[in-house]
């Protein structure tokens, strides 16, 4: 795993286009999923792209020494953003996609756990050696 520490700057652009070309691909080419619907695990994938995608964000501020409170709220914010501009794309421009603003809470609660999960990181880390 020393690898996505390592390249998470690069990880973390490529994770947002990933984002973008599947919010973007027109309906008619994502595949159906009843099961999926059935279970409801619409918004725990959309909180997890977003969980990963804050994260890769916010390791690649921590690896560069940027990590300060400006920059950290910064990073979560824009992903936040983000994630409510494609929904706001969905329905606007992108074919045969529909927006739902509860994907727009899925991503943001996304992007904030992903938050506490590296603030959490970063306490362990401070006050024990061997992580």
């Amino acid at each position: 795993m020393q690898w996505v520490y390592r390249y998470s700057g690069w990880l973390s652009v490529t994770w947002t286009v990933v984002i973008f070309i599947l919010c973007a691909t027109p309906g008619q080419y994502i595949p159906s999923a009843s099961w999926m619907e059935m279970l409801s695990v619409d918004k725990l994938v959309h909180a997890s792209i977003f969980f990963i995608l804050t994260g890769l964000f916010l390791m690649s501020l921590v690896k560069s020494g940027k990590a300060n409170h400006l920059n950290i709220s910064a990073a979560v914010l824009a992903a936040v953003i983000y994630g409510l501009m494609l929904e706001i794309m969905q329905a606007k421009y992108f074919s045969n996609r529909s927006s739902d603003w509860h994907d727009v809470i899925a991503n943001s609660t996304g992007c904030f756990v992903a938050l506490a999960f590296i603030g959490k990181i970063r306490k362990l880390s401070a006050s024990s050696p061997l992580i």
